[in-house]
């Protein structure tokens, strides 16, 4: 659980071990999302699974923002990291801690706003719009707790340790599978109830991080004094992450208006959506960990001059992501129908899936891909150029085509399925052929 120079030694041994631990973090923390649905799936009806399906929706905004600016931490950390500059680093560790408290505060007291129009905006079924407002907003009170615990992961992988992290999310994860049980099995609290044990999982999580770094001389110190912003960093800060949030929430957005038109077919079809979306994550984990690992990576590797081993590691990122993506894809052609099973015995929900997720699965192949090469990209800070592909993706392509196709196919969800695939091959053709270039570019 120590630092790792990641600019030395075997380059695909020092991903792998880099990256493994990020893979289990974002597989425990997609976990206890899972349990969520799947205790709503078991104890309560379809009403509260479109709940808690729509709610991810609405509260993955906050997160992609976040995603962004500690994305962008662990790059400015990285390449600090990778120059030697250890005052620099602590300057940065101290100005990341600030604003994100000030992000925390801000998004919680606008999401709270606009919660109910955002609600009707997505056409939320009317069986089960109380619910998801309540899933909502106690999600959102939680926010303080989601901003600080990303931070400090952040943080830490841009130093070189992804174990620590895992650690982290372990708690969270192994409490709220304990809260959820207790709070909607046993004390029957419905969505609410999947919702106050994720916020009380987070802030117990954020919690033991920082009292566990502070006994063991961290180098940042945590006291009052040094929370103070280095207007400079803030800005550097800001040019990095502020295009990843943005990339992030523009696809964000896209998704949202899939949403509503899936809403808008009924609740089977917005169930449907919802558990595709659980396994979405966990069939990319190795791809969104791989792009976060790449570009912690990268950062250092540019930091110290190497960026040719920083090029390999690319390739290698790519393999190993492609290789997971594959089992989940596979499994979504000769079974689907077991990967509903999993969160409802529901028939009629089952029936509808299927074809949606046979047809959507190959988007798994298509992001291994893209998300590697954006995550190399932003680890050299090219994050504008994410910023404008995934911009494109999302609102040039994503949107027109739910569009076209819900107008054409609306009560045909293989179809609609084929989009995001779709979408995703084209991004990746372009974002290779970018790569590619910058690099014989340098040559």
């Amino acid at each position: 659980m120590k630092e790792m120079n990641l600019t030395e030694g075997n380059i695909l041994k020092k991903l792998l071990i880099f990256a493994i631990p990020f893979l289990i973090a974002n597989g425990l923390q997609s976990l206890y999302g899972a349990v969520d649905l799947f205790v709503i799936g078991r104890y309560c009806g379809a009403e509260s699974v479109a709940a808690v399906s729509t709610g991810t929706q609405v509260t993955q905004i906050v997160t992609s923002l976040v995603t962004g600016l500690t994305l962008g931490s662990t790059i400015l950390i990285g390449q600090y990291k990778g120059e030697g500059d250890e005052e620099r680093v602590k300057r940065t560790i101290g100005t990341t801690l600030t604003v994100f408290a000030g992000v925390a505060l801000f998004l919680t007291v606008v999401m709270l706003v606009f919660e109910r129009p955002l609600l009707e905006l997505l056409r939320t079924p009317e069986e089960s719009f109380e619910r998801t407002m309540q899933y909502v907003s106690v999600c959102l009170l939680g926010n303080i707790f989601i901003c600080g615990y990303n931070a400090i992961s952040a943080i830490l992988r841009g130093c070189g340790d992804s174990a620590r992290p895992m650690i982290f999310v372990g708690i969270a994860c192994i409490l709220n599978i304990i809260l959820d049980f207790i709070f909607v099995k046993f004390c029957g609290w419905n969505v609410a109830g999947t919702a106050l044990a994720t916020v009380i999982s987070q802030a117990v999580s954020m919690m033991a991080a920082i009292a566990y770094l502070k006994r063991h001389d961290f180098l940042f110190d945590f006291k009052p004094a040094s929370f103070r912003p280095v207007w400079a960093l803030v800005k550097k800060l800001a040019a990095v992450g502020i295009p990843i949030s943005f990339q992030e929430m523009m696809v964000r957005i896209s998704f949202l208006y899939l949403m509503a038109v899936m809403n808008n077919c009924g609740v089977y079809a917005a169930s449907v959506v919802g558990i595709g979306s659980k396994y979405d994550v966990f069939a990319m984990l190795a791809s969104t960990s791989m792009a976060n690992a790449l570009a912690a990576v990268t950062a250092q590797n540019m930091g110290a001059g190497k960026p040719e081993r920083a090029r390999k590691s690319l390739w290698y990122g790519i393999g190993f992501a492609l290789f997971i993506s594959c089992l989940f894809w596979g499994w979504a052609q000769v079974d689907p129908a077991s990967m509903i099973r999993v969160f409802s015995n529901d028939e009629n929900m089952v029936k509808a899936g299927m074809p949606f997720f046979r047809s959507c699965s190959y988007d798994y192949l298509m992001v291994a891909l893209v998300f590697c090469l954006n995550g190399y990209l932003n680890g050299r800070q090219k994050t504008v150029w994410t910023m404008v592909s995934c911009s494109v993706g999302a609102l040039a392509l994503r949107i027109p085509m739910v569009y076209f196709f819900a107008e054409h196919y609306g009560d045909h969800l293989g179809r609609l399925g084929m989009i995001a695939p779709i979408v995703s091959g084209i991004m990746m053709c372009y974002t290779l052929v970018y790569v590619l270039y910058e690099g014989r570019k340098r040559t």
